[in-house]
């Protein structure tokens, strides 16, 4: 037996009666059932209540899409209770991405040129819901029209589709732009409304509407005169405030016709001054007149006074106790803080009283406000307090906090001494927070402070023993005290509280940093360099940091375990050379944009740790002084002949032409090498816009039947240039011709001296290790000659220098102190393979 179609009360009712939500969908499917069955049969007079139950089964959030083409039935039929239901249909069933919204275009057009004021009501209604861009094209004639009918119910819902339809179609400006100057003399609050949002409307997606609108500033400026003294309409006002909607909508209009027009800014001065300080402050509705008040005279060009109380209405704001208003106002006082910023200041100490707010929103606004507020006059007070607040604050907002103060401390620093008490602390407080160029930023500053050496190095170490934690205080520590350890004994430094500091306790701290679970891998390099630099600073016995050397040799990372090695060897076997690597770290310059060529003081982009040094020797001096690291063991070495790498001539002037040569003649390439099927050629580029700079391409091709594998291509030049070595294309040269492989090196010269270049090979061919080592005064002469081959000869005097070379040369960049190019992409460093 087929239960009855239940009523749209019953449904309700037996809805809301069931108690399991399985009771609730067993209700709706058996009615949807029913109404699918009263629509296949065409019930024409119940038509209507079976879809408002649909539509409320649609409210609930059930499939009720087989309904629409029933609204489109309704819609057409001549009832106005269909009509009613039909249209109500169509606002919750269709929207403009279904094909099934079209077919109502003519049911529409028909209701709004020959229904009455209800239906026509309704299809505006409609269209301002559901309208597309084609249905807002077809049906802009019959809306205009409506625009200016007597009836004030449907002129204001004319207007509100005619916002629909500027927002839909812009292009549609024109046909409004007449009824629009019109109804502003209407004194009905709807119609007035919705007249000042369409001319908003209209102004924000036209330039020409804006121009045409800029008459009726004077009018608009009535309107919101008349709102403040004496009421629009009563029944509109909110909390003793005249109508605060229409004139937050009148302001918001003011606003657009004013911005960068000064007849129209001057027009509405008095009327912005009048509302800002005749508007009660406390209702929420007078705050929201005033905030767009405020709005409207920083857009506008307001005179500067104007411009004051703004601000000063928004430092009210942060006196209030609601949170959004403060918010409001912060974040308002954040946009002013640029044009007004002395305006601003005079909130100083309100904004730093809302740092201490518990709401997150309000303490990253307040936040960002304070940093904005800091210049020369207040960095001592402000970077206390936000200090103070860094201390306290929530953990997402330490990075931001962090950041702040040291780029407020790096650009309005009163002195160095306060620069590097104030980035330690930061560290001390939210090291793991920082940026990651605060190690680099504060290394340079205190490298660059020879005053403050003892004074860093003391505090740092004071710092580390206390916490070891803050990994970049410890990186930074680490530094300080493998650059300056030495002054940490000395006792010229007069302190308040005297500092006694042994060797050992210095050690131990350092140690005590390596072995800690909390050190990052980067951390333990920055302490195992530092213990290693300071065996050339304390005068006691180095056996103790051997064996931490020693010990790290087999560390599970590879970075430090090839550090380790590598400085193994240099207790071993380079001890003379010690003193000299270890030496202290120079000056690193910062350099900029404009840094583009070379020229004396400038950072290079390409070596930024090396400094541009003269030359101290004659040009045939010996080249086994490269860096001063040879001086002692090339002392009986007969000095070579300077380089001559082009065929038949000298190449003494690649390098030292004039800077001023309005054109550079071409380069010719050379092949410098050729044996077995191994074949080396240099091509040779001068950047026109930097005649110093010099850059090589090696290319190096395989002819023979057999790979030429682990090969090393790599060069040295007097201290008096500048070498790059950069990341070779791979280390196999494929057989029979296949791809070549190429390494650039880029020289500089700054100083014009003659090149002169020592080249070393190193690579596996026919299953022999060969090492080749090159130079003397014609090149392309040497290289025709039997080349030299060093298999493993320890006693030949060049070879162990040109090694000491290459130990150097293979120490990668990311390491502190010591730095030169990168092995080749996909190859683990190795930790001196040919000592």
């Amino acid at each position: 037996m087929v239960l009855p179609s239940l009523k749209l009360q019953e449904l309700i009712q037996e809805i809301r009666g069931a108690k399991t939500q399985a009771q609730e969908r067993e209700v709706i499917q058996k009615e949807c059932a029913h109404i699918r069955a009263a629509f296949r049969e065409g019930d024409a007079p119940q038509r209507h209540r079976q879809l408002a139950k649909l539509l409320y089964v649609h409210m609930l959030g059930y499939p009720a899409h087989f309904g629409q083409m029933e609204c489109l039935k309704l819609i057409a039929s001549p009832r106005f209770t269909d009509k009613r239901v039909g249209y109500l249909g169509a606002m919750l069933l269709l929207d403009e991405r279904q094909d099934a919204h079209l077919l109502i275009t003519n049911s529409i057009k028909n209701d709004l040129s020959q229904g009455t004021q209800p239906v026509q009501g309704l299809a505006l209604c409609t269209l301002s819901t559901t309208g597309s861009a084609e249905m807002c094209r077809d049906l802009a004639s019959e809306v205009e029209k409506l625009l200016l009918r007597p009836s004030p119910y449907v002129r204001k819902k004319a207007v509100l589709a005619a916002v629909h339809m500027i927002r839909k179609v812009p292009e549609l400006s024109d046909i409004f732009l007449p009824p629009c100057t019109q109804l502003l003399h209407e004194r009905h609050h709807g119609i007035l409304m919705g007249a000042v949002t369409l001319i908003t409307e209209l102004c924000e997606r036209s330039p020409a509407a804006l121009t045409h609108f800029r008459q009726v500033v004077p009018q608009l400026v009535q309107i919101l005169r008349t709102l403040v003294i004496s009421g629009y309409s009563t029944e509109h006002s909110v909390a003793g405030v005249s109508d605060p909607f229409l004139q937050v909508q009148v302001l918001k209009l003011l606003r657009i016709l004013g911005r960068n027009h000064e007849e129209s800014s001057e027009a509405m001065n008095d009327m912005l001054a009048q509302v800002a300080t005749n508007t009660d402050t406390s209702r929420n509705a007078g705050n929201a007149v005033l905030y767009e008040t405020v709005l409207t005279i920083v857009d506008i060009r307001s005179a500067s006074g104007l411009r004051v109380l703004a601000v000063n209405i928004l430092g009210r704001f942060l006196l209030n106790n609601d949170k959004n208003i403060r918010y409001v106002a912060l974040t308002s006082l954040l946009r002013l803080v640029q044009s007004d910023h002395s305006a601003v200041q005079r909130h100083r100490p309100t904004v730093v009283e809302c740092l201490r707010e518990t709401d997150a929103s309000l303490s990253r606004r307040a936040l960002e406000l304070s940093l904005a507020l800091v210049n020369s006059s207040n960095i001592r007070s402000m970077t206390q307090e936000l200090q103070g607040f860094l201390e306290f604050c929530p953990v997402d907002l330490r990075a931001d906090c962090a950041s702040g103060i040291l780029l407020a401390a790096e650009r309005f620093a009163p002195t160095k001494r306060w620069h590097i008490d104030t980035i330690m602390r930061v560290l001390t407080t939210a090291g793991a927070h920082v940026r990651d160029d605060a190690v680099a930023n504060l290394t340079q500053l205190i490298g660059g402070a020879e005053e403050l050496h003892a004074y860093s190095v003391r505090r740092l170490y004071n710092a580390l023993a206390a916490d070891i934690s803050q990994q970049p205080l410890v990186q930074v520590a680490a530094w300080c005290i493998g650059e300056y350890g030495e002054l940490l004994l000395s006792e010229s430094y007069e302190e308040t509280e005297p500092l006694q500091v042994q060797e050992e306790e210095v050690l131990m701290l350092l140690e005590k940093v390596l072995q800690s679970h909390l050190s990052l891998p980067a951390t333990r390099g920055y302490a195992l360099t530092a213990l290693m630099k300071l065996s050339t600073r304390f005068q006691g016995d180095n056996n103790r940091i051997r064996r931490v050397v020693s010990i790290y040799g087999s560390c599970l990372d590879i970075e430090l375990q090839q550090r380790a090695v590598e400085y193994n060897a240099l207790f071993r076997k380079y001890d003379h050379m010690r003193s000299a690597i270890l030496e202290k770290m120079p000056l690193v310059e910062h350099g900029g944009p404009q840094d583009d060529e070379p020229g004396e003081g400038k950072e290079q982009p390409w070596s930024p740790k090396r400094e541009v040094q003269s030359p101290t020797e004659p040009p045939t001096s010996n080249l086994l002084d490269l860096l001063d690291l040879l001086d002692s063991a090339s002392g009986d070495a007969q000095p070579p002949p300077a380089l001559d790498l082009m065929p038949g001539g000298s190449l003494l002037h690649l390098l030292d032409l004039p800077s001023n040569t309005p054109s550079l003649a071409p380069i010719p390439g050379l092949k410098v090498f050729d044996r077995e099927g191994l074949q080396i050629s240099l091509s040779f580029v001068r950047p026109p816009e930097t005649p110093a700079l010099l850059l090589i391409t090696a290319t190096a091709s395989n002819t023979s039947k057999s790979d030429v594998t682990h090969f090393v291509f790599q060069a040295a030049v007097p201290k008096s240039f500048q070498l790059q070595l950069q990341i070779p294309s791979g280390d196999t040269v494929p057989a029979q011709g296949g791809p070549p492989i190429t390494q650039v090196l880029r020289v500089l010269n700054p100083n014009k001296a003659p090149l002169r270049m020592r080249l070393r090979l190193a690579y596996n061919h026919f299953g022999q290790s060969v090492q080749e080592i090159f130079e003397g005064r014609n090149l392309s002469q040497k290289f025709t000659q039997d080349p030299v081959y060093h298999r493993g000869s320890k006693e030949d005097t060049s070879t162990s220098d040109i090694r000491i070379l290459v130990f150097l040369a293979e120490l990668p960049t990311s390491f502190p102190y010591l730095h030169s190019p990168p092995p080749p992409t996909g190859e683990i460093p190795t930790a001196c393979p040919h000592l």
